[in-house]
C-alpha cells in the first residue's frame, strides 16, 4: 500500500511556476504579427483548398458554412482557454507544461506524448500533399516513375517512396536550425501570400456567385445528393460537416509552444490566438460561401474544388492563381505543423521526463538545434514510406485531449487554493471528507477565499463532467438521439451536467489578475469539455488502437527514464521541507502566510 501511495505521489507530482521568463535560453524575438502568421499559416494549409468542397459534396451541401461556423464556436472555446494559460505560463511546451502545472506528471507526459505523435503525422502529410500537388501539375510524372521502378507493395506503406516530400521535410529542418526570426520571415511570407490567394478567390468568386445554386429543386438533384436547396442532407449533415470541419481549425495551438520565444507572452500570445481563429474562420466561411454559390454542391471536386469550379465559368487565370497560392498554403501549413514539434521535445526533456540531451540549446541560433533535427529525421522517414493517410485521424486524438486536459485545467486553476494551507477564511484546519465534501458542493460554509475543500469539490465534480460526457457519447453510438431512450438519456444526461456546472459556479473564485481570462467559467470550458469527447468518439478503431501503442511506447520510456529523472524529484519530499526549501529561495511566504487571517497577503 505504501509503495502504491509513493507511485501516486509520483505520478501526480506537479510542476511549479515560479520561474521567471528571463531564464529562458530562447531568443524572445517574436512579435504579434508572427504568431498571428504562425497560427494561421499552420491552419489555413491544404483544408482551405480541400475541406469546403469536399465536406459540401456529400456531406453538408451548401449548409457547409454552417458547419464551419459550428466548428469555429468549438475552435473558439479551445483557443480562449488556451489563451488564458498562455496568461498564466509563458513557458515553452503548450498544453503540455500546462497540464504539468496544474494536473500532475503523468497526465503532463501523456499530453506532450501525443502532441509530438500530431506534430510529426501533422508535417509527414502535408510534405506528402504538397508533393502530390506538385506532381498533379507535373501530370503524376514523378508519381509514375517511381511506381514503375520503386513500387512497394506493403498495405500501410505508400505506393512509393515519396523522395520530394522526404527532401521538403529535411529542407525545412535546416531552415528551422538557423534560428526562430529566420523561419517566422519566411513563414510570414508564405501566409501573407495564402491570405492574398483567399482573398482573389472570395472576391473573384463572388463575381461569379448565383444564389440559385443555394435553393436548387429536389427534381433537380441527382440520386443520393440529399433532398436539394440549403440543407440537402438535413440538420444531422450540418453538425457530420461541422465533424470534419472542426479538423480544419487544428494548428492554431501551435502559437502556445513559443511561450519562450514571444515578446511579452503573457499579453501577445492570447491576443493572437484569437486574431488568428478570427482571420481563420473568416476565410473558411468566406470561400465555402462562393464556393457553393458558383457551382452546385453535387458538381464539386472533392478533391481539387477550386480549379474544377473556375475551370467551370472560364476564369483560367484566376484557376492557376489559386493552384500557385496552394503551394504557398502548403509551405506555410508545412512550417507551422513542424515549428511546434522540437519545442515539445525541448520542454519535456528540460524536465527530465525525456532523454536531457534534447534539452540543448545552440548558442548561436538560440534555437533546440538537436530537438529540431530529430523531429525533422524521423517526418522524413515517414514522410518518405508511409501512407499518411491511414494516420491522418491520429492527429486528431492528440489534439482533442489536449484541449480536453486545458478546458479541465482552466476550471481547476479558476478555483485552486493558491496557497495550499488546508484552511478556511477563519485560519481553521479543514479536513477532508465526505460529509465536508458534499456540505461544500453547496457552498453552505459561503467562503469567500478557495480552500482545499472548495478546490477538491471542483476537481471532483470535472472528473465527474468528463465522465458523464464520455458514459453519453458512448451510449449515443446505441441509441438514437431522436428515439424514447436517446431523449430519455440527453435529458438526464444534460441535467446531471448543468448540476454540475452549477456546484462548481457556485465556488469561491481565486483572486488573480491576468491579462485575459476565459469568460463564463465553468460554461465555457465544460462546452469545450463535452465539444472534445463527442468528436474524440467518432474516430474509428483503429486509429484507437494505433494509440494505444503510440502510449505503450511513451510510457515505457516514462517509467524506465522519465520517473528517476524528473526535475520533480522536490515534490517527492514531505510539504513542508519543500516549502522551507521554496521559502529559502525566495519562492514562497514564510509559513505564518498559512493561517495568516490577512487575506490581503494573497
Amino acid at each position: 500500500m505504501a509503495k502504491l501511495g509513493r507511485l501516486w505521489k509520483i505520478l501526480t507530482r506537479q510542476k511549479s511556476n515560479d520561474s521567471v521568463e528571463e531564464d529562458s535560453k530562447l531568443a524572445r524575438v517574436l512579435n504579434i504579427f508572427d504568431l498571428t502568421a504562425l497560427g494561421v499559416g499552420s491552419t489555413l494549409g491544404l483544408a482551405i483548398y480541400v475541406l469546403a468542397g469536399s465536406v459540401a459534396y456529400n456531406v453538408a451541401g451548401p449548409a457547409v458554412t454552417l458547419s464551419f461556423l459550428i466548428a469555429g464556436i468549438a475552435s473558439a472555446f479551445a483557443g480562449i482557454c488556451f489563451a488564458e494559460f498562455a496568461a498564466r505560463v509563458p513557458k515553452a511546451g503548450s498544453a503540455y507544461t500546462y497540464s504539468y502545472i496544474t494536473v500532475g506528471e503523468f497526465v503532463a507526459f501523456t499530453i506532450g506524448w501525443n502532441l509530438i505523435l500530431e506534430y510529426v503525422i501533422g508535417t509527414a502529410s502535408v510534405a506528402s500533399g504538397l508533393s502530390r500537388y506538385i506532381d498533379s501539375l507535373m501530370d503524376n510524372k514523378m508519381s509514375h516513375f517511381f511506381q514503375n521502378f520503386l513500387s512497394i507493395e506493403v498495405d500501410f506503406l505508400g505506393r512509393y517512396p515519396d523522395f520530394l516530400a522526404f527532401a521538403t521535410v529535411l529542407l525545412l529542418t535546416v531552415l528551422l536550425s538557423f534560428g526562430v526570426k529566420e523561419s517566422t520571415f519566411l513563414n510570414n511570407i508564405f501566409t501573407s501570400l495564402n491570405l492574398l490567394t483567399i482573398s482573389i478567390v472570395i472576391i473573384a468568386g463572388s463575381i461569379y456567385a448565383d444564389s440559385n445554386n443555394w435553393s436548387l429543386a429536389t427534381e433537380n438533384v441527382p440520386g443520393g445528393f440529399g433532398k436539394g436547396g440549403f440543407m440537402p442532407f438535413g440538420f444531422a449533415g450540418v453538425m457530420a460537416g461541422a465533424a470534419k470541419c472542426f479538423y480544419g481549425f487544428v494548428g492554431f495551438d501551435c502559437i502556445v509552444t513559443t511561450g519562450e520565444e514571444a515578446i511579452n507572452p503573457r499579453r501577445n500570445i492570447p491576443l493572437a490566438i484569437v486574431i488568428s481563429l478570427i482571420i481563420i474562420f473568416l476565410s473558411y466561411f468566406g470561400v465555402s460561401t462562393v464556393l457553393t454559390m458558383m457551382l452546385p454542391y453535387y458538381k464539386q471536386n472533392p478533391h481539387a474544388p477550386f480549379p474544377t469550379a473556375f475551370e467551370s465559368v472560364n476564369a483560367t487565370a484566376i484557376k492557376w492563381i489559386v493552384t500557385v497560392g496552394a503551394v504557398f498554403a502548403l509551405c506555410a501549413s508545412l512550417l507551422g505543423a513542424m515549428f511546434p514539434m522540437p519545442r515539445i521535445l525541448y520542454a519535456m526533456a528540460n524536465d527530465g521526463v525525456l532523454f536531457n540531451k534534447l534539452s540543448a540549446v545552440n548558442n548561436r541560433t538560440q534555437t533546440p538545434l538537436l530537438a529540431t533535427i530529430v523531429c525533422g529525421i524521423f517526418a522524413s522517414i515517414m514522410a518518405l514510406l508511409f501512407d499518411v493517410n491511414q494516420l491522418i485521424d491520429m492527429m486528431s486524438i492528440g489534439t482533442l485531449m489536449a484541449y480536453t486536459i486545458v478546458a479541465i485545467c482552466v476550471v481547476v486553476l479558476r478555483y485552486e487554493d493558491e496557497f495550499k494551507s488546508g484552511r478556511n477564511d477563519s485560519g481553521e484546519l479543514l479536513h477532508v471528507c465526505a460529509s465536508a465534501l458534499l456540505r461544500q458542493s453547496l457552498n453552505l460554509g459561503l467562503y469567500e477565499y478557495p480552500n482545499v475543500l472548495s478546490s477538491a469539490v471542483t476537481k471532483i465534480a470535472m472528473v465527474l463532467f468528463a465522465i458523464i460526457c464520455a458514459i453519453w457519447c458512448s451510449l449515443h453510438k446505441i441509441f438514437e438521439i431522436d428515439s424514447t431512450p436517446g431523449l430519455v438519456l440527453s435529458s438526464a444526461t444534460a441535467t446531471a451536467l448543468v448540476l454540475i456546472m452549477i456546484s462548481i459556479a457556485i465556488q469561491p473564485v481565486a483572486k488573480v489578475e491576468l491579462s485575459f481570462k476565459v469568460p463564463l467559467v465553468p460554461l465555457v470550458p465544460c462546452l469545450s469539455v463535452f465539444t472534445n469527447l463527442y468528436l474524440m468518439s467518432l474516430l474509428d478503431a483503429y486509429t484507437w488502437i494505433r494509440f494505444v501503442i503510440w502510449i505503450a511506447l511513451g510510457y515505457a520510456i516514462y517509467f524506465l527514464y522519465g520517473v528517476r529523472n524528473s526535475k520533480q524529484k522536490d515534490n517527492d519530499l514531505p510539504v513542508t521541507i519543500v516549502r522551507e526549501r521554496r521559502h529559502h529561495l525566495g519562492l514562497e511566504p514564510d509559513l505564518k502566510t498559512y493561517i495568516s487571517n490577512d487575506r490581503n497577503v494573497m
